[in-house]
């Protein structure tokens, strides 16, 4: 199956990328490199073996969309390419709703007149707003407590809605929980431009000494020691999760909604705590005031996709942790600049 993987050079898509090959697809990246470098494809292709290949251009640019697609024989798009912190999004609203909400607009328009039917979504847990209890499944009322969330919401009704008006289509929304963690060959991981807006690239580079402490966003929150609860799941069970929908709802028409997370919750000191142990120092910290849009807590019910989907996360938190830490040790600016 030739598949189109816009943002394939991202934290998430390059992971993909490589169990995409491993299962005997054939990723064709689309990227703008706003947030990642060219060098990525170079680490693909020595872990895999195999170089795919690289377009690099804009999910906004339509006719580099149907051009892409009909020249490699597109037959399924994994839609990873959007801007996604949460705290950047408060800051710059319209940016976001460009590059998520339009961006995925051109993207599927581009299908459409491409012929290609078959669309997975990098959806996100934020779209249950500040959810009224845990764990979450599939049929909870979806909400938004910032742009970033809102932005994704809107693609997904957008998506329903076209869906239902073209129902020999294959749309997928996966709503990822916190991804973390590395290639266990230290060769790929997550390499934010810029101040890192997730915890754990922040710690991993707080612990390589490239920053000096750890700001923790709210302390005073209802959980089990004050700071924000979430489900943090492996970038590599990420990654199997998109695969396994290419492989068991890619060719069945319909609107397919899975949970990707582990049904476990740790705090952000839980989290600190684990990665020490992993790197063997101490991560200075400091507790600061909640970041806006921020919720106490939120872990998935990864039911669904178990059952139907025959996935579920393996990987444990250790693993996630000192993945983590093979990477950051082994990369400690991150990839090279091309």
């Amino acid at each position: 199956m030739n598949v189109l993987v816009t943002g394939g050079m991202g934290y998430i898509g390059s992971h993909t990328c490589i169990q995409m090959i491993e299962a005997g697809m054939t990723p064709v990246i689309l990227d703008n490199l706003y947030n990642s470098k060219s060098t990525v494809l170079d680490r693909i292709e020595k872990v895999s073996g195999v170089r795919p290949a690289f377009i690099e251009g804009d999910i906004r640019d339509k006719s580099l969309l149907v051009e892409a697609m009909k020249a490699h024989n597109i037959e399924a798009v994994i839609h990873f390419a959007g801007l996604k912190a949460v705290g950047e999004s408060v800051q710059k609203p319209l940016e976001y709703y460009d590059n998520n909400v339009n961006g995925t607009l051109v993207l599927v328009d581009a299908m459409r007149d491409s012929g290609v039917k078959t669309l997975v979504f990098s959806s996100s847990a934020t779209v249950y707003g500040d959810p009224a209890s845990v764990p979450i499944t599939e049929d909870f009322p979806t909400s938004a407590t910032n742009p970033y969330g809102r932005s994704k919401l809107m693609v997904e009704e957008c998506l329903t809605d076209f869906q239902k008006a073209n129902p020999d289509w294959s749309i997928t929304l996966l709503r990822y929980f916190n991804p973390v963690g590395s290639h266990p060959s230290g060769e790929l991981g997550e390499d934010p431009q810029g101040i890192p807006n997730n915890l754990m690239p922040f710690v991993s580079q707080v612990a390589v000494g490239r920053r000096e402490f750890l700001s923790v966003f709210g302390h005073d929150y209802p959980t089990k020691d004050g700071t924000g609860v979430r489900d943090y799941i492996h970038v590599m069970d990420l990654s199997d999760g998109h695969v396994a929908a290419l492989k068991k709802v890619g060719t069945k028409q319909g609107l397919h909604v899975y949970n990707l997370g582990t049904g476990n919750g740790y705090s952000v000191l839980e989290m600190v705590k684990a990665f020490e142990a992993a790197c063997g120092k101490e991560v200075p910290y400091q507790l600061v005031d909640r970041r806006p849009g921020d919720i106490a807590e939120c872990w998935a019910d990864p039911a669904k996709a178990m059952r139907e989907l025959e996935w579920q996360a393996t990987r444990s938190l250790n693993e996630m942790t000192a993945d983590t830490w093979r990477w950051q040790s082994n990369n400690p600016q991150g990839y090279p600049e091309s």
